[in-house]
Formats: C-alpha cells, sequence, structure tokens
C-alpha cells in the first residue's frame, strides 16, 4: 500500500477549489429524507448550542466545532474520486445552495458559490462534479423548477433531498442568525479526508474502517450489557434469542430500526430531562439517548430497576420485547396506509419522526390490543391535527423546533394515561395552541410548501369523496411523479392581464392566486392541456376530475345524491362558480378553511378514545 494521508479539513478547505469525481460503480445518492432531517437537526443544535443574538460575527471563532466524520478519496493522476462520503458531501452541497439562495448579502453569497462551483473559460462546474447531475444542480442553484419523469435515481434523490432542506430548515437558523450560521458552517464543520492513490488501496481502508466484524453497534453494546448481567443460563439464552429475534423483524423494516426503536422506547418511558434550549445547557436523558443508549441504561440501573439478576431478564423479556413489538407494528403503519391508524402515515408525510416515542408513551404493557390500539389513534390523531395547523400557519415542524415541546408538554404528561384521559389531556392541549386554521386566513403555496400542499390537498380531496359515499383514493392522489403522478393545479392560470380590474400590481394577484382556496390536485396531463387556459374553458374539463374539482361546476349538485347529503350534513359552503375572481377566491378560501376545521376536528380525539 502507498502512502495514505489524513488531513483534518473545515468546510472551506474541503470544498474550496476543489472538484470531486464519481465513479461510474459509485454514483449513485441515496440518501432519504430522515437522514437529511437529522443532520439539519444536529448542526442547529451544535450552533445554536454557542450563539447568542446580538454576537458580532467575528465571535463564531470561539463557538463549537461540528465533526461530520471522514471520507475516503482516490487521487487518481490529481482527479480526486469520492470513495466514501458523496452522501454527505452532496447534502453539503445541497445545503449550500438553500442558503446562498437565502442570504442578502452579496459577499457573503459569493463566498458560499465558491464553496458549490467554480468558472473555466466562461463555463460554470459544480465541485462535486458528476455530468448527469449537471442540469439539475443548475436549476436549483438559479431557483427555477427541474422536472422529468425518467430522472435518473440521483437525481430525483437529489430534488427531493433539496425540497427537504427547503421545508425542514430550522427556524432558528432563519432571519438574523443565517449569516452567523452560514459563517459558522463554513469554519467549523470538519472532516477528516483520507486520501490513497489508487482505488485498491482506498477500498481497503474503507473495508477496514467498516468492517462488521469489529465494529459493534450501540444495539450489540447495550445487548451484552444486559445479557451479562443474567446469571442464570437458561433465562440468559431464552432472553438472547427474544432480543434476536425483536431485532431482526426491526431491520426488516430499516437497517438503523433497531437503534430507534430503543431510542423511542427508552425516551418514551424513562427519560426524565431534555437539554434547554440555550447557551451552554448540557444534553440531559433525551439526548443522551439519541446519542449513547447503551451508556446512558449502564448508568440508570438504579432508575430503571436494574439491581438483581432477574431485574436484567424481565428488561429484555418484558419491557423490550412489549415495546420492540409496538414501534414495529407503529412504523409498518407509518409506511404503509392501515385501516384505523392512517394519521400514523400522515405523520410519517410529513416526516414527524418524534412520534414514535410520543405514541409509545402511553402505552402500559397490562393494557389489552384493543386499548392499545385507542390510545395510539388518539395520540396519531392529535399530533395530525396539531402538524397540520402548524404547517397552515406556516410554522415549523421540525425536529429540533418540536422536541422540547413534544417532550415537556406531551410524553411526560400522557405517560401511562388511559385512551380517555389521552384524549382529555390532549384535547386541551389543541385547546392552548396559538395556531388555528382560522389564524392564517390567507394560506397559500409558495416557494417552500410544495410538498406540504400536495398532500393538504389530497387529504381535503379524499375528504370530499369519502364523505360523499365515493372509494377513498388518497393513495393515488399522493403520488407526485410518474405518468400518473398528480400536481397542483391554479385555478387562474398565470395572466394577471385577465384580472387587471381587481389588482393593481402583478404581486397582488400573485399572491391570490397561490392561495390554498384557487388550487386543486388534478392529474399531470390535465396542466399540460389546460393549465394555461381562462377559468371559463377550464371549468367543463374540472367537471371530469374528482369531486372537489367538480364542485365547480353546477353539474356537480344535480345527480349526485350522496354529495347533496354531505353537504347538508356538514354545512359546508360548496357553491358552482360560472366565473372565478378575486370575491370567488375568497369564498373557496372560507370552504378550504371549513373543510380543514372538519377534518382535523379536536372532537375526533374523543370518538378515538370512545371506539
Amino acid at each position: 500500500m502507498r502512502e495514505i494521508r489524513g488531513d483534518a479539513k473545515n468546510i472551506r478547505t474541503l470544498l474550496g477549489g476543489t472538484k470531486f469525481a464519481i465513479d461510474y460503480y459509485q454514483r449513485e445518492y441515496r440518501w432519504e429524507t430522515k437522514h437529511v432531517t437529522e443532520l439539519l437537526d444536529d448542526l442547529c443544535d451544535k450552533f445554536m448550542n454557542s450563539h447568542e443574538t446580538g454576537n458580532e460575527r467575528s465571535a463564531i471563532e470561539n463557538y463549537g466545532q461540528y465533526f461530520l466524520g471522514s471520507i475516503i478519496i482516490s487521487n487518481k493522476n490529481g482527479q480526486k474520486f469520492i470513495i466514501d462520503g458523496q452522501q454527505r458531501l452532496t447534502t453539503l452541497t445541497l445545503l449550500l445552495i438553500h442558503i446562498y439562495r437565502e442570504l442578502g448579502d452579496d459577499e457573503q453569497k459569493k463566498e458560499v458559490a465558491n464553496l458549490i462551483f467554480s468558472y473555466k473559460v466562461g463555463k460554470r462546474t459544480f465541485n462535486l462534479n458528476v455530468d448527469e447531475r449537471t442540469d439539475c444542480m443548475n436549476a436549483l442553484f438559479a431557483g427555477e423548477s427541474f422536472e422529468g419523469d425518467d430522472n435518473p435515481e440521483s437525481v430525483a434523490n437529489i430534488l427531493g433531498r433539496y425540497q427537504d432542506i427547503e421545508a425542514y430548515f430550522p427556524d432558528e437558523l432563519n432571519g438574523e442568525s443565517l449569516p452567523y450560521f452560514a459563517d459558522w458552517l463554513i469554519e467549523n464543520v470538519h472532516l477528516v479526508e483520507i486520501t490513497a492513490y489508487s482505488d485498491r488501496d482506498a477500498y481497503t481502508i474503507f473495508e477496514t474502517m467498516n468492517d462488521r466484524g469489529l465494529s459493534l453497534t450501540p444495539t450489540d453494546m447495550l445487548k451484552g450489557y444486559l445479557l451479562a448481567n443474567i446469571t442464570d443460563t437458561d433465562r440468559r439464552n431464552s432472553a438472547s434469542g427474544i432480543w434476536r429475534d425483536r431485532v431482526a423483524a426491526l431491520k426488516n423494516i430499516g437497517k438503523e430500526e433497531d437503534a430507534d426503536a430503543i431510542k423511542g422506547w427508552l425516551r418514551s418511558q424513562h427519560a426524565q430531562t431534555i437539554r434547554e434550549r440555550k447557551r451552554g445547557a448540557k444534553p440531559r436523558d433525551f439526548d443522551l439517548i439519541g446519542t449513547e443508549f447503551h451508556r446512558w441504561v449502564r448508568d440508570h440501573e438504579a432508575a430503571l430497576d436494574l439491581g438483581p439478576s432477574a431485574a436484567f431478564g424481565r428488561f429484555i423479556e418484558e419491557d423490550f420485547a412489549f415495546y420492540a413489538h409496538w414501534y414495529e407494528r407503529i412504523r409498518q403503519a407509518a409506511e404503509t396506509l392501515t385501516e384505523d391508524l392512517e394519521a400514523i402515515h400522515y405523520n410519517a408525510r410529513n416526516n414527524f419522526t418524534l412520534q414514535y416515542p410520543v405514541l409509545l408513551a402511553p402505552l402500559v404493557r397490562s393494557d389489552d390490543e384493543d386499548e392499545i390500539l385507542r390510545k395510539i389513534r388518539v395520540v396519531s390523531s392529535f399530533l395530525d391535527i396539531l402538524i397540520t395547523r402548524r404547517i397552515w400557519n406556516w410554522k415549523s415542524t421540525s425536529y429540533s423546533t418540536m422536541q422540547y415541546n413534544m417532550f415537556q408538554l406531551v410524553i411526560l404528561k400522557i405517560r401511562g394515561k388511559s385512551s380517555v384521559r389521552l384524549a382529555e389531556i390532549l384535547t386541551e392541549r389543541l385547546e392552548a395552541e396559538e395556531e388555528t386554521f382560522a389564524t392564517n386566513e390567507r394560506f397559500q403555496l409558495h416557494g417552500q410548501n410544495g410538498r406540504q400542499i400536495h398532500r393538504l390537498l389530497a387529504r381535503i380531496t379524499d375528504f370530499v369523496e369519502i364523505s360523499s359515499g365515493r372509494q377513498s383514493r388518497y393513495a393515488e392522489y399522493i403520488q407526485r411523479h410518474g405518468k400518473n403522478g398528480y400536481e397542483v393545479e391554479h385555478i387562474w392560470a398565470n395572466h394577471p392581464d385577465r384580472h387587471e380590474d381587481e389588482f393593481d400590481h402583478p404581486a397582488d394577484f400573485s399572491e391570490f392566486r397561490n392561495r390554498i382556496g384557487g388550487l386543486l390536485l388534478l392529474p399531470k396531463s390535465f396542466n399540460a392541456s389546460y393549465g394555461d387556459k381562462p377559468y371559463a374553458v377550464k371549468r367543463g374539463h374540472y367537471f371530469g376530475q374528482n369531486l372537489l374539482a367538480q364542485s365547480l361546476h353546477e353539474k356537480a349538485y344535480e345527480h349526485d345524491p350522496g354529495f347533496r347529503r354531505f353537504m347538508e350534513e356538514s354545512g359546508l359552503p360548496f357553491q358552482a362558480y360560472t366565473e372565478f375572481n378575486k370575491a370567488e377566491m375568497d369564498a373557496r378560501q372560507n370552504l378550504y378553511q371549513a373543510l380543514a376545521e372538519q377534518i382535523w376536528n379536536p372532537e375526533n380525539l374523543l370518538r378515538e378514545a370512545d371506539a
């Protein structure tokens, strides 16, 4: 093996003026939403632990450092090829693009841009240089849309993860904090660049560093600690078998689900404290379980009643087995729409990973299955209402924004409670919230909430049809890609001139055009054919679409007894419109608000408790 170099570098040194290539056999970018949100939350937590409003920019030098791991590079004739680390470098590039677009200072924008791309002979090339991604990256950098049903896997994932960054970028980092965060990210986030001078040597390093036979996971270490304290051989063997089976079932869901299940269980039942959101605050139970749960259990033997040998056996046989089983059930409902547990899937669609410890919190081993399911329905419905209200009011639902209140105001309040008591507590919690659907009458589509609007419209559209006696088509409406995908349709085409008698400025027209009352969810083919046409032309075609779109046309009210019955029973102000101007837009906005109030009604919690 030739010379191997390991250099610690910050983001500025790593990406500034350096081109990285990716070999054809190592090309795909596969990070999922949860990886992006976890990275954003970790960066936010570390930054906010040092940052205080009013600090000088120079104070960044004394802020805490963040280590993002190592990357492995093969240097072939002066060209750097990424062997391990492209997921992080790609995501960092996307994050830098988002920051660039949000910054106001031209000098700082230029500094960030130099870490994203460089110019040579008048041509822009990205520092992470992959030909098939170039058009997509150019579009993201310019703030332009990039569509295509046949995008390569990496391109589709890049688009998705950039949308995640826009949707889940922590509120704490926006506004006055953003220039500080940008400086901190560039200067204080470090990686170790390990460089070999052949692919063979680089892959030898990669395999050595990732040798599963030598690397124990936190799950393995917790298992070893617990089993080592069971003195009875037969019981130890039995507990080991239970652990093995439950972990195997969890790993069938996902690679890291065993660790996530243990974190969710321990946080839901045993965490008593969480780090305060202020500078210098130390990690507490909730935080330590997230980073080193095997050590946390060992350090909290007494609090967990792990004194005698038999207690370690019960901890695996009863506690772990019970909560791992229900975590698995919940995760299955998150992945696949499940009857009576739909809210879990909706919450997962909104990337609310905090739901897992919250859903486990009220469960008690002595509960029968019916009571457990009632509890899960009550809590998941509460979270669905809370999340949707926040989205409607343009409030963040990110992990970093929500974790403190979820722990202090929800998990600690609902542990071990009956389903009826749960409904009472969580209804009171919703009543105490400032954000309702009535607090934002101007809710609209903007650059960062496109996917959230799509999901809301899918729910509203499906609700109208189910309530009118039709079959659910939610699984169809929620699809965004492919030839059968759906997209958001503006009832008003983007022609301010058609409404110049009602708006003095195109910006006022645009604001009204994007209101949720002026939106529908329709097949992509519809937009391609009719999206630019006047309302008078489109309304006839709306009648051939879903019932929410049909309701704009008078024929929808003539021969549909199910729809008429739904209108009468709900009192919702549905109305057909021969023209659709500002007054009609206001009326439609009121209709959608009323629909939202019925779909996400706090009274649902009491109904779930009584079911």
